[in-house]
C-alpha cells in the first residue's frame, strides 16, 4: 500500500515543481526530528542542495508541552543563527493535525523572518485541526479511527500502519 520508494519519488517531483514555481533561491532545507529528518536527508541529497541540512526539534514549542513534560529524547536543533529573508523548505514525515508544523514555524521565526516557507510531508493523513496544509506531499491517505502511521528508519525507511492499543 505505502511503498517508500514511490512516495519519495512523488515528493521529489512535487518539490522540484514547487521550487521552480516559487523561484526559491539557495533554499535551506530543514527536517523535523525524527522522521522528518530522515525524509529531509533523502530529499537534500536528491535535490543536490548546497546549504547544510537544518535539524529541528520542536519539543519545547509543542502546545501540549506542559501536559507531556520533558521528553527524555529531546535533541538540539541545528539551524543557521539568522533566517531573515531566507527561502526555507520544511520537511516532516507525516502531516496529521498541523500542530507539529505550527510549533516548527514558531521555532523558525525565533531565528528570523524567512522570505517564504515551503512545507513538504511524505504522507498527509486526515485529521487536520489547524489551518495549515502541505505544499508538497508524497501521498494523501485516510485512516480508520484508532489507526496511526509509524515511520521507522533511518535505514531502511519503512512505514507501518498500527492500530492503537495493539
Amino acid at each position: 500500500m505505502l511503498e517508500i520508494p514511490a512516495l519519495l519519488n512523488n515528493l521529489e517531483t512535487e518539490l522540484k515543481r514547487t521550487i521552480a514555481e516559487r523561484r526559491l533561491v539557495n533554499p535551506l532545507m530543514i527536517g523535523i526530528r525524527t522522521g522528518g529528518v530522515w525524509i529531509a536527508e533523502v530529499m537534500h541529497q536528491r535535490l543536490a542542495m548546497t546549504e547544510p541540512l537544518g535539524l529541528l526539534d520542536i519539543s519545547f514549542y509543542r502546545d501540549d508541552f506542559s501536559q507531556i513534560g520533558m521528553h527524555p529524547n529531546v535533541k538540539p536543533s541545528h539551524l543557521p543563527t539568522n533566517m531573515e529573508g531566507r527561502d526555507i523548505i520544511l520537511i516532516d514525515d507525516v502531516f496529521y493535525t498541523g500542530r507539529t508544523i505550527r510549533a516548527a514555524l514558531n521555532e523558525i521565526f525565533d531565528y528570523g523572518r524567512p522570505r517564504q516557507v515551503i512545507f513538504a510531508a511524505l504522507i498527509e493523513r486526515d485529521g487536520k485541526q489547524i489551518p495549515i496544509t502541505p505544499d508538497c506531499v508524497g501521498t494523501r491517505i485516510t485512516l480508520d479511527a484508532g489507526q496511526r502511521i509509524k515511520l521507522t528508519g533511518p535505514a531502511p525507511l519503512s512505514i507501518v500502519i498500527e492500530t492503537c492499543g495493539k
